[in-house]
């Protein structure tokens, strides 16, 4: 028997059904949330249904002491009231920073927050008017129910118990009645569910500022992780090469170097071939390693910046006096971006500052801040926009969102200055 495809509803049932889905989902929603706004009412007309106040510093009482307890409650209504927008309609509201309440200066904080009367607003005001809505909305499906469906009830009903009088126009305006109170009903559902949501994401969540700030903190988190990613792939790679390229062709060049001493019949032709493949190999030692130690120096992750800094300095063609006083080790990720920026700033040095008989590299920290300054006696004249290497130490500086800056005026000195917080 073949087998034949389920038919699909038409576009105008899929229509419909997926409104009516949406209606029930909206007025689940708007019904669960009038326990949560008649907690903020009943607080706050508690004081007045037990006594009439009369005098002004009892009306202030009756006003002030439910608006603190409704403050004081916000908290955790505000959760309850997150929860019901996650669960029955989807939508997250982040809550706003958190203040910790552990001393009466956080508490005065926690009273004198923006985020606070927000929320206060939120149960006292807003919650309360979307559900006075929503009631609205429940009577009118109640009653347009009722009447709408006046011709089921006089069917259903025996002929007997019948209500006498009512002739056929008055049934048909009664249901047409009944329909008129549906489709408000659901007008009203809407209506609420909208005004809630929006009340709820401008009251309950954070303030744009507040938004604002939580995405640079994020932004910041994942670029912070970024950077740490790429310093991990970098020390990744030198341990490959270390281990494995570079010992490959060190092994290459020993055995070269064997055959060449200890093969002494060999025709001409075939030692200069062994004694070129040999210097070669040689060459391509030295290119390793200074590929590797560009990548990631092991010094530096084994003895710290101090050691690291030493060996560029006794490298470098131009004569170098590095002071460097770090009470305590940065963070790997800060400790590569300062070797990486002495690294290029000498490099710098040694192929633009045509004269410079010297430069001097001093790294010390100071509270979470890292310095460091590169300064050179050549003819000055830098320019970051040149193209000469100091847009990269820009960049490396603002990785870790530290700061850079070049001062260097015609006839020198330059001076490299970069600063890369430390903050744990």
């Amino acid at each position: 028997m073949p087998l034949t495809a389920a038919p699909r509803p038409s576009p105008g049932r899929a229509a419909v059904a997926r409104r009516a889905a949406e209606l029930r989902a909206n007025t689940a929603f708007a019904v669960a949330g009038i326990p949560l706004h008649l907690v903020g009412l009943l607080v706050l007309a508690e004081p007045w249904l037990l006594f009439v106040p009369v005098s002004l510093v009892e009306i202030q009482a009756a006003l002030f002491v439910p608006v603190l307890v409704v403050a004081l409650m916000s908290g955790a209504l505000s959760r309850a009231q997150r929860k019901r927008f996650r669960t029955r309609l989807g939508i997250r509201i982040p809550a706003p920073p958190a203040v910790r309440r552990r001393s009466p200066q956080a508490v005065m904080a926690w009273l004198r927050s923006a985020a606070t009367w927000r929320m206060v607003g939120y149960h006292l005001l807003a919650g309360p008017w979307a559900s006075v809505g929503t009631v609205l909305a429940l009577l009118c499906w109640i009653v347009g129910t009722g009447l709408g469906t006046v011709m089921l009830w006089i069917w259903l009903v025996p002929p007997e118990a019948r209500i006498k009088g009512g002739t056929l126009f008055e049934i048909a305006l009664f249901s047409l009645v009944g329909a008129l109170l549906l489709l408000l009903a659901c007008w009203l559902t809407g209506a609420a569910v909208r005004t809630d949501t929006r009340a709820a994401l401008w009251l309950l969540g954070p303030s744009r500022a507040e938004r604002l700030q939580l995405r640079v903190d994020d932004l910041t988190e994942k670029r912070a992780g970024v950077v740490d990613a790429a310093d991990a792939e970098r020390r990744r790679i030198e341990r490959d090469l270390h281990d494995g390229a570079q010992q490959r062709l060190v092994s290459l060049a020993l055995n070269l170097g064997l055959a060449r001493a200890t093969l002494p019949d060999l025709p001409e032709e075939a030692r200069q071939v062994i004694d070129e493949a040999h210097r070669e190999a040689k060459e391509a030692i030295s290119e390793l390693r200074t590929l590797v130690r560009g990548l990631h120096p092991a010094v530096l992750e084994d003895r710290g910046l101090d050691a690291a800094l030493s060996g560029i300095a006794a490298r470098s063609p131009v004569p170098v006096r590095l002071t460097v006083d770090l009470p305590e080790r940065p963070s790997p990720t800060v400790e590569a971006v300062a070797y990486f920026v002495v690294s290029e700033a000498l490099a710098n040095v040694a192929r633009h500052a045509e004269g410079a008989t010297g430069a001097e590299v001093r790294v010390h920290r100071r509270d979470d801040v890292l310095r460091v300054v590169v300064v050179d006696d050549g003819p000055g004249g830098a320019d970051s926009g040149r193209g000469t290497g100091l847009s990269g130490l820009a960049k490396r500086a603002g990785s870790v969102d530290g700061t850079f800056s070049v001062d260097s005026p015609v006839g020198g000195p330059t001076t490299v200055t970069v600063e890369l917080p430390c903050a744990p």
